[in-house]
């Protein structure tokens, strides 16, 4: 509702102000002498001017109106606008002082020159009750005006909260669908390149290795196109979510997802201390089985040739820790030219007990998310340890490759969606180690 302007207000309130005073000149003061009827006629005049006024200045203007009101009776009408237009435009003490005005003028004009017809009690209380209801109806439909203003700029309020709120949700639903193609395909379109790779650079292959790696990529390729038409009727549905991820997952089987990598050449040792996905919570199994399977296509990408180990167990009470390792190219730990390495992975505490992943002594623990080249989770954090949604962009320094760290980001998101944290970062041995701890009441 938009106030009406001033020059609006101020003729609805001219005119029949000036229409009442020509009424009164003509008709109450037809017998008076001229001279009287000059000077009520300009008090008149004077009164309407101030009325025009009063939308811009209800208290000055209003009281110099009430003023001339007592000694020309064709300004009372006048008057009485004045009174109706402060209580419209004022606070209710302003209002009741400008009413007691109007009734104190009316009185006194009325003692000066009784209009007759009746005594002068009674015009006093018609006076009074005039001016009483003037000011009460001007104070009503301002609080009518306020509140209908108030219901107007909350229901604009209200508006622009949905607006955001539907453009919250669509920005959500939009890294969904992100989260869960990189997540899909990624994986399938990484063990793609490495067959296709290998035929490549195998030009003396025998025709049935030949044919035995077309098979492996034709599978592959099938998987792809099955998960990616998945996520599309999910995307399609209008009452699934985006989120709730391919029905592909393969049941969420870690054995098969470390399986496909070590027939595209990858080293992987699985040690899952007999969990079973399947049986947590399904944000929980998604977010972990997300997580191996992102670790296995970075280790892939970053790392090709050394050996990745991945380790799922309990933490405690309520809590599945899940964790990829890799020793990084050029790093201590990394395999030399003969094929030998440093110390195996995995001899950290979880690797023995499923209690606590990480290499012994190399700080970078999902307790502390301390260790070198990371940095305690926060947000003056700059390095890799304890990523949280969205609020880092975090890329492995010194690994090679062509991805942008969106995948990271995208588990740091699914890892919190799930109740949990994400750690990434090098270890003081030389490996790179993808971590989270995710709630798992049992």
């Amino acid at each position: 509702m938009r106030p009406r302007p001033g020059w609006m207000v101020g003729l609805a309130g001219f005119v029949p102000a000036f229409a009442a005073a020509v009424a009164v000149v003509l008709g109450d003061l037809a017998g008076a002498p001229g001279w009287h009827l000059v000077a009520d006629l300009v008090g008149g005049v004077v009164a309407c001017a101030g009325v025009w006024l009063c939308r811009r200045w209800p208290v000055a203007a209003g009281l110099v109106v009430i003023a001339v009101s007592v000694p020309a009776a064709s300004a009372s009408v006048a008057a009485g606008i004045a009174a109706l237009l402060a209580a419209l435009y004022r606070r209710p003490r302003v209002a009741i002082m400008m009413g007691a005005a109007g009734v104190v003028a009316t009185l006194v004009r009325f003692a000066v020159r009784p209009p007759g017809l009746a005594p002068y009690p009674v015009w006093a209380l018609v006076g009074v009750l005039f001016g009483a209801a003037v000011t009460a109806w001007g104070m009503l439909a301002r609080t009518r005006r306020e509140l209908l203003l108030s219901l107007a700029e909350r229901a604009r309020r209200a508006e622009a909260e949905q607006r955001l709120r539907a453009e919250e949700a669509r920005r959500a639903e939009r890294l969904g669908i992100a989260r869960e193609m990189h997540d899909v395909l990624a994986h399938r379109l990484s063990l793609l390149a490495v067959h296709a790779g290998a035929l490549e650079f195998n030009p003396d292959a025998t025709a049935g290795e030949v044919a035995e790696t077309a098979g492996v990529i034709r599978f592959s390729a099938r998987l792809a196109l099955e998960e990616l038409r998945a996520v599309i009727s999910v995307l399609r549905d209008p009452g699934s979510s985006s989120d709730a991820g391919a029905p592909m997952d393969q049941g969420m089987d870690l054995g098969a997802l470390v399986e496909e990598s070590r027939r595209a050449g990858m080293r992987v040792e699985l040690r899952d201390h007999g969990v079973r996905l399947s049986e947590a919570p399904d944000v929980v199994g998604r977010a972990a089985y997300r997580i191996v399977q992102e670790g296995l296509t970075n280790a892939r990408k970053h790392a090709p040739g050394q050996p990745v180990t991945v380790v799922v167990g309990g933490a405690g009470e309520g809590e599945l820790v899940v964790e990829v390792r890799n020793p990084l190219p050029g790093g201590p730990a990394a395999l030399t030219g003969d094929g030998r390495g440093a110390e195996p992975v995995g001899s950290g505490a979880l690797g023995e007990s499923g209690a606590r992943p990480g290499p012994a002594g190399s700080g970078a623990t999902a307790d502390s998310g301390v260790g070198p080249g990371s940095a305690e989770a926060g947000p003056a954090g700059t390095g890799l340890a304890g990523l949280s949604g969205s609020e880092a962009e975090t890329r492995p320094a010194g690994l090679s490759g062509s991805g942008g760290g969106t995948g990271l980001v995208g588990l740091a998101e699914r890892a919190t969606l799930a109740g949990g944290r994400l750690e990434c970062g090098e270890t003081a041995d030389g490996e790179f180690r993808l971590a989270a701890r995710l709630p798992w009441p049992r």
